[in-house]
């Protein structure tokens, strides 16, 4: 896969693909999927992000079969109406990309279901969101779920105790927790999709550090992440050739379920696609059970 790039995408022609997120990653990858002929679902909360997110669309590829739907990863009720809407409207989906996210709120923030809103935003409303699309992802020909997760998810830990940090809230620490729920989620839902015959490949990546709304809009300028993205925004790549990862995992025939995708250099935060070192707390597979059973039972949905 060596220097694989977007140009190396197989035709997406008679392929149905949902990206959550209307910047950033999430609109390169729409952008990206729309060239090489698939019909692109775009989901965020935002309507004129999505209209604008389209519009950008159909000026650099006329012919492509892009549109917005709202969806709101904080809500349940809003992942539900979604998801009915959704099956409403169509019998498969050949591709979900699960890209939307939110990056260290300063302050905890919780949703509407009671849910720390990174945990929520970046992981419980994903769950839900592939719960309630799985029916048509079954009817789809070799469907793919692609879950972003981030370098940060390095650092991750599950923390059972206090999952939606009530006791005591970190940003960084949620939002590693959350990405690391990502990937193991990504795991979790490959090993099922082997062990039931479902038909359906799960893969996780991440894009290293890219130049993107998320990073854009994180904490205030003396924060970590403010200081550096203040200051070393330079050193960070376009979100375009951060996309990549997901790119490949969601279309290339080189990429295994199972595996997770990555940038190549510079500790995986730039560069090209390749495969990604796992942190060892990813692979425990009993933590990943007890985090699948309680997401099911916090969004009221099994998959």
């Amino acid at each position: 896969m060596a220097k694989w790039t977007a140009s190396d995408i197989p035709s997406q022609k008679g392929r149905a693909a949902i990206v959550t997120g209307t910047g950033g990653l999430g609109l390169e990858d729409a952008l990206a999927l729309a060239r090489a002929g698939a019909e692109v679902i775009i989901a965020g909360r935002n309507p004129g992000k999505g209209a604008e997110a389209v519009k950008r669309i159909r000026a650099e590829v006329p012919s492509a079969a892009a549109r917005f739907e709202q969806v709101d990863l904080a809500n349940l009720r809003s992942v539900a109406d979604f998801c009915d809407r959704l099956r409403g409207q169509r019998d498969s989906l050949d591709l979900l990309i699960n890209n939307a996210a939110v990056m260290v709120p300063p302050q905890r923030q919780e949703t509407v279901d009671g849910f720390e809103l990174q945990l929520a935003t970046n992981y419980l409303g994903h769950f839900a969101l592939t719960a309630g699309l799985m029916p048509l992802l079954r009817n789809g020909k070799n469907a793919r779920i692609v879950s972003l997760s981030s370098v940060a998810a390095r650092q991750g830990a599950i923390d059972f105790d206090d999952l939606n940090a009530r006791h005591s809230y970190n940003p960084m620490r949620s939002y590693g927790q959350s990405k690391l729920a990502c990937l193991m989620f990504a795991f979790s839902l490959q090993r099922r999709s082997e062990a039931g015959g479902w038909g359906i490949t799960s893969i996780a990546a991440h894009p290293g550090i890219s130049r993107t709304d998320l990073l854009h809009n994180a904490p205030g300028r003396w924060s970590g992440v403010g200081i550096a993205r203040s200051l070393l925004w330079f050193m960070f790549q376009p979100a375009a050739q951060g996309a990549l990862p997901t790119l490949f995992a969601a279309t290339s025939q080189q990429a295994r379920g199972g595996a997770y995708y990555g940038p190549d250099r510079l500790g995986e935060t730039r560069g090209y696609p390749a495969a990604s070192k796992i942190p060892p707390q990813a692979l425990d597979v009993e933590i990943a059970e007890q985090l699948w059973e309680i997401s099911e039972h916090l969004v009221g949905r099994a998959i």
